[in-house]
């Protein structure tokens, strides 16, 4: 999306008599049309008018003050991936804005709806080098969907429709609009305002073109091995439904990339687990086997693909994706069929037969087994003394049912969670795909919660991660933020150890890290918590952390040299996938 947009006139609507307000009331009856509940912010000089309105619409808005202005972007992500909505941030500028880059560009690659407001200089001091100034439009446009600075009070309300448009339409993204001290202090004569559902050279959705459709499917009613790849754009056009009608009809197992887990329960017969770098040895494997590999809201990004001159060569490949530019970007599409495959894929389903493939579903069982034999077992049912990630996510499976939202960081402990947290229902992994963002868990937990009250929130974080934004204890203490934080310690950077001890030859370059007693310093903010060294009290801490009436935190300390196996080593095919 362009980010050179000019000169945009402001929407008139033609109901009540037209109303003198502030740039800075504008923004917030944007915000209150776009029906926004919920605010993640920090205020500064600035955008001081903006929190200056803001004190007036306290009974309609819910203003959350973060601890640092990543963690406000890294909340805003988690409310718009359990609640399915756009996830609002406001900064200052100068620091306060660059401190949103990265979120941005999490959000960017992990196709999140973000509306970013930051406040910037008077106008007339824009190119002074001013106190506080930065020029964030050319900074955050590679890392957001549009951005746009705004001069002038009149033009607020169609430049936020417009932002919300673009932030939850088509592939969804990060937007950060950008508004001057004097455009938020300006009256104006406020005349409503009026949802943006179209911009002129803005295709938010492609023409879905029905002969590829019927293309498809004839590759998939002549196949004997299909198999089906799908990632978060079935969460995030809402098709789940859809998908699960498809893959039942057309009786094709299914794996998932990191994002899309819990699109599909997961212990839905046909779901044969995760892909990628650390994901199952089948899905994994028999990518190279199978004769049709249907792509669905996937990117074929390198974690999943491993060597891309040695990836699903033998097969014909159907993409169905809502962006056309990741058709073909990675891996050509024999067939690549544009649109939102909510709509894409029950017209899909009317073209498929009816089928099963009871030896081709049986391939992924034997890898399964051979999997349970080698690694599987032993993470979940350890036999020595020390404590695997993995038998205490299988513990908190059997407390969740698998009910809970879980909110994972960047890292070893992301890898596990990921391969074997279950979910009944979608929304419910939320993690850091393709930025990897450490310190992702514990602001993005706080923002699922407020996205999804209902549900209970765990935050599965390592020691490296909690230490970026530890300071978001401060936003849970004072707000009353109920989640479950779940430090699994292994006293190590774990993931990157694991590369130095496989591949640099075990010389452990400052991967070591040392912790605070993270029992006492949640208790300074108010935050009950226990440390657990021995297995004999793990499933009971576990069931206090669930139960317990607030927030919760539970450190339990892990084997500090244990890998995450299955693994496609960096530069290798697939089909290389390593059991150990």
């Amino acid at each position: 999306m362009s980010t050179t947009i000019t000169n945009i006139a402001p929407e008139k609507t033609a109901t009540a008599a037209s109303q003198q307000l502030s740039g800075s009331q504008a923004v917030l009856e944007a915000l209150l049309a776009e029906k926004v509940d919920t605010i993640f912010g920090y205020p500064g000089g600035a955008i001081m008018p903006i929190y200056d309105a803001l004190y007036d619409y306290n009974d309609r808005l819910q203003h959350i003050l973060v601890r640092h202005e990543q963690g406000g972007i890294h909340a805003a992500q988690g409310y718009a991936r359990s609640s399915g909505r756009v996830g609002v941030v406001f900064a200052t500028s100068g620091p306060g804005a660059t401190n949103l880059v990265t979120g941005l560009a999490d959000a960017m690659i992990d196709s999140t709806p973000l509306v970013a407001i930051t406040g910037q200089v008077f106008a007339h001091l824009l190119g002074t080098d001013a106190f506080q100034e930065t020029d964030v439009i050319n900074i955050t446009t590679p890392v957001t969907k549009w951005n746009y600075q705004v001069t002038d009070a009149t033009e607020i309300p169609a430049v936020l429709a417009k932002a919300f448009y673009i932030a939850k339409s088509g592939r969804p993204g990060p937007v950060l609009i950008d508004i001057t001290k004097n455009a938020q202090v300006q009256k104006f004569a406020y005349e409503g305002y009026k949802p943006c559902d179209h911009i002129r050279s803005y295709r938010p959705k492609p023409i879905i073109r029905k002969e590829y459709l019927e293309e498809a499917a004839k590759l998939i009613n002549a196949a004997e091995k299909p198999f089906v790849i799908f990632g978060q754009g079935v969460i995030l056009g809402k098709a789940e439904k859809e998908f699960r009608a498809f893959i039942e009809k057309a009786g094709i197992p299914a794996a998932w990339t990191v994002l899309g887990l819990s699109a599909l329960p997961t212990d839905h017969p046909l779901n044969v687990g995760m892909l990628g770098m650390h994901g199952n040895y089948g899905p994994n494997l028999l990518t190279n086997e199978c004769d049709v590999l249907i792509a669905i809201g996937m990117r074929f990004d390198d974690r999943v693909t491993g060597r891309l001159d040695k990836y699903a060569k033998q097969a014909k490949v159907i993409h169905l994706d809502i962006d056309p530019s990741e058709i073909d970007k990675n891996v050509k599409a024999t067939v690549g069929v544009w649109g939102d495959c909510k709509e894409t894929l029950p017209m899909l389903t009317k073209l498929v037969e009816a089928k099963v493939y009871p030896q081709w579903v049986e391939r992924f069982r034997a890898c399964d087994a051979e999997e349970n034999k080698e690694v599987i077992f032993d993470e979940l049912h350890p036999a020595g003394d020390v404590m695997t990630m993995g038998e205490v996510i299988r513990i908190l499976n059997e407390l969740t049912g698998g009910d809970a939202i879980v909110v994972t960081d960047v890292g070893q402990h992301q890898m596990v969670a990921c391969r074997y947290a279950k979910f009944n229902q979608s929304r419910s992994n939320i993690t850091s795909g393709g930025l990897g963002t450490m310190g992702f868990g514990l602001p993005a937990a706080i923002g699922a919660k407020f996205g999804a009250p209902e549900r209970t929130v765990v935050a599965v974080i390592g020691d490296g991660g909690i230490q970026m934004t530890i300071q978001e204890f401060g936003t849970i203490m004072q707000f009353g933020v109920n989640v479950k934080i779940l430090i699994l310690n292994n006293e190590f950077l774990g993931m990157v150890r694991q590369w130095q001890q496989l591949f640099h030859d075990k010389r452990y370059s400052f991967v070591n890290i040392t912790s605070p007693d993270y029992v006492q310093v949640a208790k300074g903010y108010g935050i009950a918590g226990q440390k657990v060294t021995e297995r004999a009290q793990l499933k009971q801490a576990l069931q206090s952390m669930l139960e317990h009436d607030g927030s919760y935190l539970l450190e339990v300390m892990v084997g500090k040299e244990n890998n995450v196996f299955p693994m496609v080593p960096q530069g290798c095919s697939v089909s290389e996938v390593r059991l150990k």
